[in-house]
């Protein structure tokens, strides 16, 4: 949520991404989901079952809010992680 403030990232694009309703919303059905579990067999098993209740809760996911400017997320996180260097490229090493 900081990091997209961090960002510059304003309007409707921000308030979807640093709300936390969604996540929140998958975790609760994954784990009604997995709550139907009595016998754990192993960690695979766990793993699958909590697949399943994600895609369980993909189904109830709606369209990002403002994902018409994600392109100028991609261009934020672009100048963000891309180092600045001082350097002529033809002497690097």
């Amino acid at each position: 949520m900081f990091t997209v403030r961090r960002l510059g990232i304003t309007g409707a694009l921000a308030r979807t991404l640093t709300n936390t309703n969604c996540i929140e919303s998958m975790i609760s059905i994954a784990r009604r989901t997995t709550g139907r579990v009595t016998r754990w067999k192993d960690g695979s098993m766990k793993k699958r079952w909590i697949a399943a209740g994600m895609l369980e809760a993909e189904r109830s996911f709606r369209r990002v809010r403002g994902f018409k400017n994600m392109d100028k997320l991609v261009e934020a996180l672009h100048r963000r992680l891309s180092p600045v260097s001082d350097t002529a490229p033809e002497y690097d090493q």
